[in-house]
C-alpha cells in the first residue's frame, strides 16, 4: 500500500508540475473538496483581529497573494500550525470551510461536519453529551467519561472537555479546520488522530446584524440574531448573539405501564448567549474577551430494535404492551421505553487573549480560559417497556470545571519562523453514575433462568424472599471525583534553507497527574450476589445474579489511584516549491493521548473488587507524503496526500451491556490516502468540489483479553470505512430586478463499517449516501435572503451504532441516524 501511495504521489506531482509550467498558473488555497471559498469575500470582510491569537501573517512570498475574480479562486489564511499562513502552504491535510460554506451544507453540530468532510466519521448513542469522532477510522467510544478523546475541539483556542459541540451556538463562524492526523506537538495531548479547530468571528468596528429565523418538518424552528458595532473608534468594539432552537422528538415512543408519559423522543430544546469584546488599549495590542453560555434541555436517547431475540418473549410477559418492537422494521422510529430519557446540558465559560505586537518581528500571545460543563442524562437501559433497569437523571451527571492557560512568544523572521510556548490546565470532573432496579427486574431474571417456567426463579436460587433480591428502584450508586494537571512547554521552528525548501521541526514537554478518589456504593446491599456466590446453584445463574452493578463487593469502598505521565513528543516536516503552482511536502509526527482510569466497577471476579482500573496511554507514529497544486489559472486545486499512521496502546473502549471495559490493543494501524478536487468553472458562480478519502484501519495481531471478542485480531477497527467520497457545487446566478439565485448541494458516499465494538457481522451498515441541498433568492445587496433546504433528501436508512441490547442476549438494539428534515429560513440583513 505505501508503494502504491508514493507512485501515485510521484505521478501527481511530475503531471502537476508540467501542467502549471505550461499554463502560467497563478497560486491559489484549497485542501479539502468543501473548501470552496466565497468569491465574494474581500479583505474588508475579516474580523477586527487576526483569527488567532498572536498570529502574525505568514504569506508565501513565492505565492503572492491573490484577491479572488471570476476566474479564479481567492487565498485563504488558516492557523493549522498555530500561526497564519496560506493554506496552500501548510503541509498538512486540512480540512477548512467558512460561514457560508457551514450554512450552505446545513452544518449546526459537530454531526454535520461529517456529512461534507471526508474521512470524519461522528456519533452518538446514549447521550447527546456523548459524542465520539473519528478521522481515518480513528477515534475513542465517547460513552465513558473516564476516556479523553483522540480528536480534540478546540474553539477560539480553547481546549473543550466533551466534543458535543454545537456550531449553531456559537454565532458567526469565521471558519471551521479539520487537521488530520496526530497533531500533539503543536496541540497537546489528546490530538492522537486529529483537531476541529472554530474560530469565530472576531468584533467588528463597522456596524452590523443579522436576523434569522427558520421553520421545518417536524415543527422545528430557530430564531438568532447577532449585531456587532464599534463603541470607540479603533480602540473598543463589542459583539452580541442570541439563539434559540426547538423541535419535536422524530421517535415515537411506547411507554407501557409507565412512569414515563412522554410519547416522544429526540427532541430539540435548547437556547445559546454569547458576547465579546475587543479591546485596543494601545497600538499593538488586542485584547478579546469571551464569554458564552448554553443550556440543552432535551429527551434523548432512545434506541429501537433491529433484531428482537429469544428473550423478547420474557419482554412481553412483563409488559402491558409487545415490549419491544418485534417486527424488524426499526426506520418506523418506534421505540419502547418505560422510563425517561431527559438530557440536561450546560455549558458556559469565559476566556481572554492578548495579542502584543513585540517590534522586530516578534508578537506575544496569552490565552486563560475557565470553562463549565455539566451533562445530567437518565435512560431506560433495557430499551423495552418492561420496567427492568434505568438510570435516574439525578445520580447520572459528568461536571467538569477547567481552567486553562497558554502563553506564546512568536518570531516571523525572512528564514526564520519561530513559536515557543507554554501551557497549563488543571480539569475538575465529578462523575455520578446510578443504576437503579426496576419493579420488573427480579421477575425477568426469574423467566430468564427458568426458560420462562417461574417468574420466582431468583428467590427459589438465593433463599431471600420473593421481592427483597433486587428491591425496586435501589441499586448501584457511584461517584468520582476525578482531577488532572497538565504542563507543557513546547516549540516548532521553521527555517527556509534554500529558496524553495522549508524545515520545520517541532518537539513538545508534557508532564500531567491524574488522581481520582472513587466512592462505590449499593442503595441496599447486594444479598441476592452474596446468597448466589454462597449457594451450589448452576454458575449461569451465579453470573447473571451478581453483576457488576449487584456485587456485595462495592457495598460503601473508596479506592483512590494516582497516575503521573512525563512525555516528549515531536515532529518534523520538509516542504520542496518546484514553481508558484506546485508544493510537496512530507512528514513526520509522534502523538500521544493520556493514560488514565476507567470510572467504572472493576472486579477479579464476582465478589472481589479490583481498585486498580487504569490503562495505558495510547501512542502513534505517523508519516505523510503530499502535494498541493493549483493549475489552470487558479481555476483548477488538485490535492493529494498518503498516510501511514501505527498506534501502539491504542485504547479501546468496550461496553459489555453492564459495564464499560477499557482494553489496550498492542497495535493499530491506518493507512491510505486522501484527495481533494476544486474547479470553478468559469461559469458565473459556479464551483465544483469532490474528496476523497480511502483509510485501511485494522487491528494488529494480538491475544484479546478477557471480554476483547476474538473477531478483533487482524480485522478493520468498528466505523472504519474503507471508503468516503464527497462532492457538491455552489452556484451564483443574477436573475434581474436586482435578485440573484444561489443554490448548493453536497453528497457523501460512505463504504460499509461495522458500528459494533465487538465486530459482530449483524452490526454492519452497509454502504449509504447522504445528500444535503439549498435553493435561495435575495438582492445582490445580500441585504436579506429567503432559502428552502433539505438534509438527507434521500431519506437515506443509516444506523449510528448498533449494540447488544443489555440483558437480553440475541436482541440488537439501534441508534438511528437521523431522518429526512427540510425547511424555510430567512434572513435579514443590516
Amino acid at each position: 500500500m505505501k508503494g502504491t501511495t508514493v507512485s501515485l504521489l510521484t505521478l501527481a506531482v511530475v503531471l502537476a508540475s508540467g501542467l502549471a509550467s505550461g499554463l502560467g498558473a497563478t497560486p491559489a488555497w484549497a485542501q479539502d473538496a468543501a473548501n470552496a471559498n466565497d468569491a465574494g469575500t474581500t479583505a474588508q470582510d475579516q474580523p477586527a483581529t487576526p483569527s488567532s491569537p498572536g498570529a502574525s501573517s505568514n504569506v508565501d512570498p513565492r505565492r503572492p497573494a491573490q484577491a479572488p475574480s471570476d476566474s479564479g479562486i481567492a487565498d485563504i489564511v488558516v492557523t493549522a500550525q498555530k500561526r497564519e499562513q496560506n493554506l496552500q502552504d501548510v503541509p498538512v491535510v486540512v480540512s477548512v470551510l467558512n460561514q457560508a460554506q457551514l450554512e450552505s451544507a446545513g452544518v449546526r453540530d459537530i454531526k454535520d461536519l461529517q456529512t461534507i468532510t471526508p474521512g470524519l466519521n461522528v456519533t452518538s448513542s446514549t447521550s447527546q453529551a456523548q459524542t465520539s469522532i473519528r478521522i481515518r477510522g480513528i477515534g475513542t467510544v465517547g460513552d465513558n467519561p473516564g476516556l479523553e478523546s483522540s480528536v480534540g475541539t478546540i474553539i477560539d483556542g480553547v481546549y473543550r472537555a466533551r466534543s458535543s459541540v454545537a456550531f449553531g451556538d456559537l454565532g458567526d463562524l469565521q471558519r471551521v479546520e479539520v487537521l488530520k492526523g496526530p497533531q500533539s506537538t503543536l496541540f497537546g495531548k489528546n490530538m492522537s488522530a486529529g483537531v476541529i479547530n472554530v474560530v469565530t468571528a472576531a468584533p467588528s468596528f463597522t456596524p452590523k446584524a443579522e436576523f434569522i429565523a427558520s421553520y421545518g418538518n417536524y415543527n422545528a424552528w430557530t430564531v438568532s440574531g447577532s449585531a456587532t458595532t464599534g463603541i470607540v473608534d479603533d480602540r473598543l468594539a463589542v459583539s452580541v448573539f442570541g439563539l434559540k432552537r426547538e423541535r419535536d422528538g422524530i421517535m415515537t415512543v411506547r411507554t407501557g405501564g409507565g412512569p414515563r408519559t412522554n410519547t416522544r423522543d429526540a427532541d430539540v430544546d435548547n437556547y445559546a448567549l454569547r458576547g465579546q469584546i475587543l479591546a485596543r488599549p494601545i497600538d499593538g495590542l488586542d485584547i478579546r474577551i469571551i464569554g458564552d453560555y448554553s443550556k440543552r434541555d432535551e429527551n434523548c436517547c432512545v434506541n429501537t430494535v433491529l433484531i428482537a431475540g429469544p428473550t423478547r418473549a420474557f419482554v412481553d410477559a412483563l409488559s402491558p404492551d409487545e415490549g419491544l418492537l418485534q417486527n424488524g422494521r426499526p426506520y418506523t422510529r418506534i421505540a419502547y421505553a418505560n422510563r425517561d430519557t431527559p438530557n440536561v446540558i450546560t455549558d458556559w465559560g469565559v476566556s481572554g487573549q492578548l495579542d502584543y505586537d513585540l517590534g522586530g518581528d516578534f508578537s506575544a500571545t496569552s490565552i486563560t480560559a475557565w470553562r463549565y460543563y455539566k451533562g445530567a442524562f437518565g435512560s431506560d437501559i433495557d430499551y423495552s417497556s418492561a420496567d427492568i433497569w434505568y438510570r435516574p437523571i439525578e445520580q447520572n451527571q459528568n461536571t467538569f470545571n477547567v481552567f486553562s492557560q497558554e502563553a506564546r512568544l512568536a518570531y516571523n523572521g525572512e528564514r526564520l519562523k519561530s513559536i515557543v510556548g507554554a501551557f497549563y490546565s488543571n480539569e475538575r470532573l465529578f462523575s455520578e453514575a446510578g443504576t437503579r432496579f426496576g419493579r420488573d427486574y427480579e421477575n425477568y431474571f426469574g423467566l430468564l433462568l427458568s426458560a420462562g417456567a417461574n417468574r420466582n426463579t431468583v428467590s427459589a436460587l438465593t433463599g431471600l424472599p420473593a421481592g427483597q433480591n433486587f428491591i425496586p428502584d435501589s441499586g448501584a450508586y457511584d461517584r468520582h471525583f476525578h482531577k488532572a494537571v497538565s504542563f507543557a512547554a513546547f516549540t516548532e521552528n521553521t527555517l527556509t534553507l534554500t529558496d524553495g525548501l522549508d524545515v520545520t521541526l517541532g518537539l513538545r514537554y508534557s508532564d500531567e497527574v491524574k488522581n481520582v478518589t472513587s466512592i462505590f456504593s449499593n442503595l441496599t446491599p447486594g444479598n441476592a450476589c452474596r446468597a448466589a456466590l454462597s449457594r451450589p446453584i448452576p454458575a449461569a445463574a451465579r453470573t447473571a445474579l451478581c453483576a457488576p452493578t449487584a456485587d456485595f463487593a462495592f457495598d460503601n469502598v473508596t479506592t483512590q489511584q494516582r497516575r503521573t505521565e512525563r512525555r516528549f513528543n515531536g515532529s518534523a516536516k520538509v516542504q520542496y516549491r518546484f514553481s508558484p503552482q506546485v508544493m510537496v511536502y512530507g512528514s513526520y509526527a509522534n502523538g500521544f493521548k493520556s493514560g488514565g482510569m476507567n470510572l467504572d466497577r472493576a472486579r477479579f471476579s464476582p465478589g472481589v473488587i479490583n481498585p486498580d482500573t487504569q490503562f495505558d496511554t495510547e501512542k502513534v507514529d505517523a508519516y505523510e507524503i503530499g502535494t498541493k497544486t493549483t493549475l489552470f489559472d487558479r481555476r483548477v486545486l488538485a490535492n493529494l496526500a498518503g498516510f501511514y499512521q501505527r498506534y501502539t496502546g491504542f485504547q479501546l473502549n468496550t461496553y459489555t451491556g453492564i459495564s464499560f471495559l477499557v482494553a489496550s490493543i498492542p497495535v493499530v494501524t491506518s493507512k491510505g490516502v486522501d484527495f481533494d478536487f476544486l474547479w470553478n468553472t468559469g461559469v458565473q458562480g459556479l464551483t465544483l468540489n469532490a474528496g476523497a478519502t480511502y483509510a485501511d484501519t485494522k487491528f494488529g495481531n494480538f491475544t484479546p483479553p478477557a471480554g476483547i471478542s476474538a473477531r478483533l485480531p487482524g480485522n478493520t477497527l468498528p466505523y472504519a470505512a474503507k471508503w468516503n467520497v464527497t462532492g457538491g457545487f455552489t452556484s451564483t446566478q443574477p436573475v434581474g430586478a436586482g435578485l440573484e439565485l444561489t443554490s448548493s448541494a453536497s453528497v457523501k458516499w460512505t463504504s460499509s463499517y461495522n458500528t459494533g465494538s465487538n465486530l459482530d457481522p449483524l452490526k454492519i451498515q452497509q454502504p449509504f449516501a447522504l445528500v444535503n441541498a439549498r435553493l435561495g433568492i435575495g438582492p445582490e445587496s445580500k441585504a436579506w435572503s429567503l432559502e428552502v433546504w433539505g438534509q438527507n433528501l434521500t431519506n437515506a436508512e443509516f444506523t449510528q451504532v448498533v449494540v447488544d441490547q443489555p440483558l437480553q442476549s440475541g436482541t440488537y438494539g439501534t441508534f438511528l441516524g437521523p431522518p429526512r428534515t427540510y425547511g424555510v429560513t430567512g434572513r435579514v440583513r443590516f
